[in-house]
């Protein structure tokens, strides 16, 4: 995958407003626990970046998928990883299978405001008794008139306390696991900043040991009534078009930490060049310089990786092996490289408002989210045909 001067272009553009708008506030924000989702996705909407990839009706460029990785790691340049998380929530995670399958009327309920910057949208999957199997959710959906009454619970959720909607993975019928469910499209408040859905809760918000600017809640839903009209596609698709979706899920995930963790080994190496110790710099030891060296070498390996499996993705192949290929390193590599780096800060790299500590404890998530390192590892032994049984993601 090559960029161009069109994609040079759209992170120069957003490293700038970064520059601006965000990375001046950073530390008020991971203070907070929350950033103002509102303010910042409509100064990102008024440039055109929440729609790259999105149909031009819409608001969106209609870009293929290059441009969106292309964004994702421009991404990397803000300093954490909450913010960045919850941008690619809004434009990878929660809006593609509504830009594929959903009505005309749906996507200019909802897609067109998300992409414009309007509305903050959230992606209900995981709840507390199912995280990375995605077909054990309990959430369901019984029709009512026209009407589905949604009641469940959904956990982990980014944005949702912020959120104008969700779309929501839930049971819609009785049938197997993995065709029983559907994507619906639920509003969580009855405007911008308005009051909460009748009965929707937001239990608790949750505290983490890392993303901690980017909100995340418990949400309780009780008998939420909800148009049938606000399912996307057809009934009981949900999980397919939520296993379709998690392709670009995956590459996005992988390109948004190249950026971070190419940062993450240049700020060591200005550290140990300016640390003095024994008479002479950390930097001397050739035991630091192969360290740093080895790290690169694993991180340029990695972009190679996602770079190709973002180019066959655009030219139309299937690159389940490779996407999930890259999510697992890149959990890996979210996880060896702060680490590593942390270590030559010494006690620096112990207190909460280094960088890289916050690095640490933010890449931690990339092994877990989006599915979880072993998980990766069995679609990979499937893919491979060396699973005993077939894994359901």
């Amino acid at each position: 995958m090559h960029y161009t001067h069109e994609h040079l272009e759209i992170q120069k553009t957003l490293k700038r407003f970064i520059d601006d708008k965000i990375n001046p506030h950073v530390e008020e924000w991971e203070e907070a626990e929350i950033f103002p989702a509102h303010e910042v996705f409509k100064g990102l909407g008024d440039l055109g970046l929440l729609g790259l990839t999105k149909p031009e009706e819409y608001g969106g460029a209609g870009l293929d998928y290059s441009y969106a990785m292309a964004m994702a790691e421009a991404l990397g340049n803000i300093h954490c990883g909450g913010v960045p998380m919850a941008i690619g929530v809004q434009t990878d995670m929660c809006t593609p299978a509504l830009a594929r399958f959903g009505s005309d009327e749906l996507r200019r309920q909802f897609l067109a405001p998300a992409i414009a910057g309007d509305m903050v949208g959230c992606i209900g999957v995981s709840e507390p008794g199912a995280g990375s199997d995605v077909a054990g959710i309990k959430s369901h959906a019984r029709k009512d008139g026209d009407d589905y009454l949604i009641t469940g619970q959904k956990m982990w959720i980014t944005n949702s306390l912020q959120a104008d909607w969700m779309c929501m993975l839930v049971n819609t019928g009785e049938g197997p696991a993995h065709k029983n469910k559907s994507l619906v499209m639920v509003p969580m408040r009855d405007g911008p900043n308005g009051k909460l859905t009748k009965g929707i809760e937001v239990a608790r918000k949750i505290r983490k040991i890392g993303m901690n600017s980017s909100d995340t809640g418990l949400i309780y839903f009780d008998e939420v009534r909800v148009p049938q009209s606000n399912r996307i596609g057809a009934e009981g698709q949900g999980f397919i078009y939520q296993m379709q979706q998690f392709q670009e899920e995956r590459l996005w995930a992988a390109a948004s930490c190249l950026q971070s963790l190419t940062d993450c080994i240049g700020l060591t190496i200005e550290w140990a060049q300016d640390r003095k110790m024994f008479g002479a710099s950390l930097a001397d030891q050739q035991w630091v310089q192969f360290k740093l060296a080895e790290l690169k070498t694993e991180v340029e390996c990695l972009r190679a990786l996602t770079y190709r499996a973002g180019e066959l993705y655009v030219s139309g192949q299937d690159v389940l092996e490779l996407a999930s290929m890259a999510k697992l390193k890149a959990g890996r590599l979210n996880r060896m490289v702060p680490d590593t780096c942390l270590q030559f800060w010494g006690g620096m790299g112990y207190t909460w408002e280094n960088r890289i500590s916050r690095k640490f404890r933010d890449g931690r998530l990339a092994s877990i989210g989006g599915g979880a390192d072993e998980v990766m590892l069995g679609i990979l032994a499937k893919t491979m045909g060396i699973a005993k049984r077939p894994m359901a993601r």
